[in-house]
């Protein structure tokens, strides 16, 4: 069989490097297509041609197909690999591709077609003997029959777009007063991402876990499972940190998950890498969820736990050969993590932050850790696309060391130039409840304050330890000033706070959780080592410690801990073996702020576009009324009334680009 010379990368980011570092394995020359904010990117750089396609949006570069095709001939390519997102399920790009003699590296258009429609996705499904959630999947799109559905099932549903992904057009209604709102939103999501806003609606089970089989068909009727992945641990319906293989699986569940999801690629005459997702129940029973015909994002973990590399299989079946491996020869090898990196702040809501990478450390790559990335340090994360920063992947020989390795490995990445995810990431992988596997897709929810470490008891036991360390990096500074200086022995180098006749004391305001608090740090006579009191919220607890490099050796009421330090941005991270601290010293305010700021209007959380407003100027809205939706990096937010009043006037209209902190409407309270 002979394979490709030349393949077209129709994607940017992380996914396009990903397949530029398979191609190059295997001497295949690649070629980059890239958008005017691109023009200096990562994959750009890694491939050997690249073409301009357009301008920053992606509907005028990405996603304009005929661009595309068009670099795809310019540069002699003879495929094109789509990634994920964008234009990989799109049929009309497949059929585009073949009219133009261009191989799509992915399924035929028959198979995309058939799955690009979830209602019609569940038929195909049913007649294929796969398990469904109830639901309605039906043609007819009026509001009252939809409703009707979702009122005879009885609440909470799930409303899903027919042609939606990645959570694009999804909301959970919990009840028949929430219904419409929510139909509209998701109607309307669904239109801006795909095009196509027809609905259908499930029963939402309460506890599910999220666990997907990754298939993989050729030309010549063969297929095979390569096991199963848990995606249970969600935000806005999108995955955080996945893992392979799924906990607690059997090997009676494993085959007929897999057995299934292989009669559902059968059932479309599948080719290539697929990925069949099912809600598994408590109980084991499982139920087909939708099928997504590309790869998937956290391919990686399955590549970890099988020694394959998925994308050498995607490139080898588009050539025409056979699967590398049959359903015999395949095995698990252990266990794999993949957590997420995204620029966002999960202490707004996971609210999409944008910025320059000014600072960009991953941790050491090795047998055992993997980081996939399409970024480098003074790149920009912009408001166009998705704000992903990198795919942190770990192995080990069973869950458990691997949920060490990624703990250690996410301690270990350093990025300063916007907010991230990191701790939370650290914080959801330490916590009991992720290291006993206690997963399903309402788990950061569930467990919320454990992830957060937002109770009054952390407050008291973390807070001493920023303290403790900000105390001896005075110290080490002055001592290292003293150094430097003419005269090291001055006064005016001393650490020890001291004051005439009163207790060497310093203060800190720290801020923790959006909370400001007061610390007191007294100096105590010196032995050994210097010993403090810290005083928290009135408890006194007595401590030693020092830094040694990004360090920090604390001994706490004769609690001894070892925790890494990361500064970034004005504030700083200590990892312990339970949690990331994070915490700033608010510097003293001096009065020279605008008193007025903000005043009498609500400010846009972030770049982006102006959607739709939701009421008239003049109206009278009641505390908690959607007002207006913004956009930004495919995800919509809702702009809700801060209290009773009246809006007075906006400020944008729908199409409008917004600049984050801009004045969104005029307020005025009730």
């Amino acid at each position: 069989m002979k394979r490709f010379n030349k393949i077209l990368i129709a994607n940017r980011g992380e996914i396009a490097c990903r397949v530029i570092k398979t191609a190059r394995k295997m001497g295949i020359r690649t070629v980059a297509v890239y958008s005017d904010v691109d023009r200096d990117a990562l994959h750009v750089n890694m491939a050997d041609e690249a073409v301009h396609i357009g301008a920053a949006p992606s509907r005028e570069s990405y996603l304009v197909y005929e661009r595309v095709i068009a670099a795809a001939k310019q540069t002699g390519a003879e495929a094109i690999h789509p990634g994920y997102g964008f234009l990989s399920e799109n049929s009309e790009f497949c059929n585009a591709c073949k009219e133009n003699d261009l191989v799509f590296i992915g399924p035929p258009v028959g198979a995309i077609e058939a799955m690009g429609s979830k209602a019609a996705a569940k038929q195909i499904m049913e007649t294929a003997d796969v398990p469904l959630v109830p639901g309605y999947h039906g043609d007819d799109q009026s509001r009252d029959v939809i409703k009707q559905a979702a009122d005879d099932m009885g609440y909470p549903v799930l409303l899903k777009a027919v042609a939606g992904g990645g959570g694009k057009g999804m909301r959970q209604v919990w009840s028949e007063a929430e219904f419409d709102e929510a139909l509209n939103a998701a109607k309307r999501e669904a239109m801006n991402g795909f095009g196509n806003d027809d609905m259908l609606v499930e029963k939402y089970l309460t506890q599910p876990r999220h666990v997907e089989i990754q298939v993989f068909c050729d030309q010549h009727s063969n297929g095979v499972y390569l096991f199963e992945r848990d995606c249970s641990v969600q935000r806005r319906h999108q995955k955080v940190i996945e893992e392979a293989p799924a906990p607690g699986m059997t090997a009676e569940l494993r085959k007929a998950m897999g057995e299934a999801a292989i009669r559902a690629a059968k059932a479309i005459n599948y080719e290539g890498a697929g990925t069949v997702e099912f809600l598994l129940d408590q109980d084991g029973s499982f139920y087909f969820m939708e099928m997504n015909t590309r790869l998937q994002v956290e391919h990686p973990v399955t590549e970890m736990i099988t020694g394959q590399d998925l994308v050498e299989w995607q490139l080898r079946v588009a050539a025409g050969e056979p699967l590398p491996l049959t359903q015999e020869q395949l095995s698990i090898s252990g266990h794999a993590f993949e957590a997420r990196v995204y620029a966002e702040d999960p202490e707004n809501d996971f609210l999409p932050a944008t910025g320059t990478l000014s600072f960009l450390q991953p941790p050491e790559s090795s047998e055992h850790v993997r980081v996939d990335t399409g970024v480098r340090q003074g790149d920009e994360v912009s408001v166009y696309y998705d704000p992903m920063i990198a795919k942190l992947i770990v192995w080990d020989e069973n869950r458990d060391t691997a949920l060490q390795r990624l703990a250690k490995a996410l301690s270990e990445y350093r990025i300063s130039g916007m907010t991230t995810n990191i701790d939370f990431l650290y914080n959801l992988a330490s916590c009991t409840p992720f290291r006993d596997a206690q997963l399903d897709t309402g788990f950061i929810e569930k467990h919320h304050a454990v992830i957060f470490h937002d109770s009054q008891y952390e407050v008291e036991k973390d807070l001493p330890l920023a303290a403790l360390y900000l105390v001896l990096e005075q110290e080490a500074e002055a001592q290292q000033n003293a150094q430097a200086s003419n005269d090291p022995t001055s006064p005016w180098h001393a650490t020890n706070a001291w004051r005439l006749n009163e207790a060497h004391l310093h203060r800190f305001s720290l801020q923790f959780h959006e909370q400001e608090y007061e610390v007191a740090v007294e100096q105590l006579a010196s032995g050994s080592a210097t010993r403090y009191a810290i005083t928290v919220n009135g408890k006194r607890i007595h401590a030693q410690g020092n830094i040694e490099g990004n360090i920090l050796h604390a001994n706490l009421d004769g609690y001894q801990l070892r925790s890494t330090v990361a500064e970034h941005d004005g504030s700083y991270s200590l990892y312990t073996q339970d949690s990331a601290l994070t915490f700033s010293l608010v510097q003293p305010d001096l009065g020279d702020h605008d008193a007025g700021e903000g005043a009498g209007g609500l400010a846009a959380p972030m770049n982006g576009t102006m959607v739709t407003l939701l009421v008239e100027a003049g109206s009278h809205v009641k505390k908690d009324d959607a007002l207006l939706v913004m956009e930004a990096m495919k995800m919509e937010h809702t702009i809700r009334a801060p209290a009773d009043g009246t809006v007075k006037a906006f400020y944008y209209q729908p199409g409008d680009l917004v600049d984050g902190g801009a004045e969104l409407l005029d307020f005025e309270s009730q």
